[in-house]
């Protein structure tokens, strides 16, 4: 529980990293990025839902 709350601390900060230290550098991580460079909002969106998701 409390490595969830650091990596959405994380997440919230850069998105990607959070993802990174979730999943690694898979599919994930690449939409991710996409979706920060896009807006970072979806970014972070993303983030939370992927870390929460496991």
């Amino acid at each position: 529980m409390a490595g969830d709350v650091f990596r959405i601390i994380l997440a919230i900060i850069l998105p990607p990293l959070g993802v990174f230290l979730e999943v690694g550098l898979g599919k994930h991580f690449w939409i991710n990025v996409i979706l920060t460079i896009l807006g970072y909002i979806p970014g972070i969106i993303h983030a939370v839902w992927v870390i929460a998701k496991k």
